[in-house]
């Protein structure tokens, strides 16, 4: 899952790593909403606020906006210097890596959220978080060759409709040289994916709810395994067996 990058990877692979991380970007994203009332994935929206703030002249509030963004940018940043790192070193459990360097970072996020004064705790939360989701959507970004997102879903709902509209056209023999195969696994894969993020978003809020930043360290936990899986199964494989 954590391994084999691009045309080397198949559906099943991309599938099980979109929904796995898709539901943990919904229930933290959901999570940071109920919490503070900022989004730390959606940069579309905090793009538009960061407009309606300037605009009105409310400086301070679009300053934060711009952190969140800016902050967002730096995690895919940071992710792919650290995937480019392992890549030229022939390092096949990279993504596991990064994974596990999430795992550790949303720990810390944990610990803050519950040492820091309440003051400060809403926008550690939230700056961390964005910093977390950018490093996690460029790291799917570069192992699917694009084909999978998981912070965020206005461009897999776009897929969406784009693939609906081809299966229509191809059943309606509108596109009869269409090959509909392409259209229905991506299908597939899109709304899985975004189905994930939809009931991890519940599940993060009814659980930050009941208990708070304790939600933090179980999906840490999670990530943990994930990344463990994956560098165990890099351990396994020869040295020349991985495309990356």
């Amino acid at each position: 899952m954590l391994i084999r990058q691009g045309p080397d990877r198949d559906d099943h692979v991309d599938l099980r790593l979109g929904c796995l991380l898709a539901g943990v970007a919904g229930a933290l994203n959901a999570a940071a909403f109920h919490a503070v009332g900022f989004f730390s994935a959606n940069m579309t929206g905090n793009v538009s606020a960061l407009s309606d703030h300037i605009a009105l002249g409310s400086f301070t509030t679009g300053t934060f906006f711009l952190a969140i963004i800016l902050i967002f940018v730096f995690g895919a940043l940071v992710s792919t210097l650290l995937i480019n790192a392992g890549r030229r070193r022939r390092m096949h459990s990279i993504y596991a890596f990064s994974i596990l360097a999430e795992a550790v970072l949303l720990t810390l996020l944990g610990c803050a959220d519950l040492w820091l004064p309440a003051a400060q705790r809403g926008p550690a939360l939230i700056l961390g978080l964005s910093f977390l989701m950018g490093l996690q959507n460029a790291l799917v970004t570069r192992i699917s060759d694009t084909r999978v997102r998981t912070t965020h879903v206005s461009g897999m709902t776009t897929d969406i409709g784009i693939e609906l509209a081809m299966l229509l056209d191809i059943a309606l023999r509108r596109e009869p040289s269409v090959d509909p195969s392409p259209y229905k696994s991506k299908l597939r894969l899109h709304l899985q994916t975004v189905l994930s993020f939809l009931v991890g978003g519940v599940i993060g809020v009814a659980v930050y709810h009941a208990v708070g930043a304790l939600l933090l360290f179980g999906t840490a936990l999670f990530l943990f395994a994930i990344a463990i899986e994956g560098i165990l199964s890099a351990r396994d494989m020869p040295s020349t067996a991985a495309n990356i």
